[in-house]
């Protein structure tokens, strides 16, 4: 699962594609929570997408997923203009003009996922949906560099007006342009950023939410009052306490101790972030975070 999080009251999907164009055959490696919703942009613009999945449960569990995200889109009048298949074996990615790897975010195991990716798709951009790390380190997994963007999508992706395209060094600038037409063509919008650590996206996020983790530690208020400050008080849609039970507290602890690494001890962890990982207290997905659910 990616960093970050967003939650639209409304809850109503993205419009519809504009004029611009996303590829006519796409794959997405990983049919988690994220491929998922990648897979179901993709779907609704009229592609054509390849879902890889490692066996056949976590295949079914994909496709379960991705149809009935699309029966919701298309109860609230978002029709899909593409079809998208479940697959076990990687090779049939080779057709693919994109493929966006998805898997979680541990070095090693996207490394991995890019070989196999460039092995079988030799012919194919590659899109690496990291919410932090480098991309140019992950790019010397593959033989060549210049294919590899990031594509940053957020979490729900159905939902999310946002892809962060991240630029590595020998990130080739055809592959740039590409991608902001690509988002575009999803109905979204594209900002550009360098390969930084945490990007611009997860390092603002984490920022806020550490800070107020730090304040619910202090006694300065609770989690709801810390939340609605943000909520009411600057727009946000959701406050940064709750957003961090949406991503997994697991989460938001990786993605800031490798931020603490790269840029210091200002995103070090507070105490209650780690000790409620080492409770099992992981967010939604567990019941409880800083909120029950």
């Amino acid at each position: 699962m990616t960093e970050h999080a967003t939650e639209h009251a409304t809850g109503h999907p993205t419009g519809h594609p504009t004029e611009h164009t996303v590829p006519e055959n796409v794959g997405v490696y990983g049919g988690g929570r994220m491929g998922a919703g990648i897979a179901h942009a993709f779907v609704i613009a009229g592609a054509a997408v390849t879902i890889v999945e490692s066996d056949t449960t976590t295949a079914r569990a994909a496709r379960e997923r991705i149809t009935a995200s699309l029966a919701k889109a298309a109860a609230k009048g978002v029709r899909a203009g593409g079809a998208f298949e479940v697959v076990t074996d990687a090779a049939a990615l080779a057709g693919c003009e994109l493929v966006v790897e998805a898997v979680p975010e541990l070095a090693d195991l996207k490394r991995d996922v890019l070989r196999r990716i460039a092995a079988v798709a030799p012919g194919a951009a590659i899109g690496s949906n990291t919410s932090s790390l480098s991309i140019d380190a992950l790019a010397e997994a593959l033989p060549d560099p210049s294919r590899l963007v990031g594509l940053h999508f957020f979490n729900p992706v159905p939902v999310s007006d946002l892809v962060e395209v991240v630029v590595g060094r020998r990130t080739a600038p055809g592959l740039v342009e590409d991608a902001r037409r690509w988002v575009a063509g999803l109905g979204r919008t594209a900002i550009t950023v360098q390969d930084s650590p945490g990007f611009a996206s997860s390092r603002l996020g984490v920022a806020i939410a550490l800070e107020a983790m730090r304040m619910l530690e202090e006694g300065v208020a609770d989690a709801a009052d810390i939340d609605a400050a943000m909520t009411l008080g600057y727009r946000h849609p959701v406050g940064p306490l709750r957003t961090t039970d949406i991503v997994g507290l697991d989460v938001r602890l990786n993605i800031a101790e490798h931020l603490e690494r790269e840029l210091g001890p200002r995103f070090a962890p507070p105490r209650v972030l780690r000790d409620k990982v080492a409770a099992g207290e992981l967010g939604r997905k567990t019941g409880q975070g800083f909120y029950l659910w």
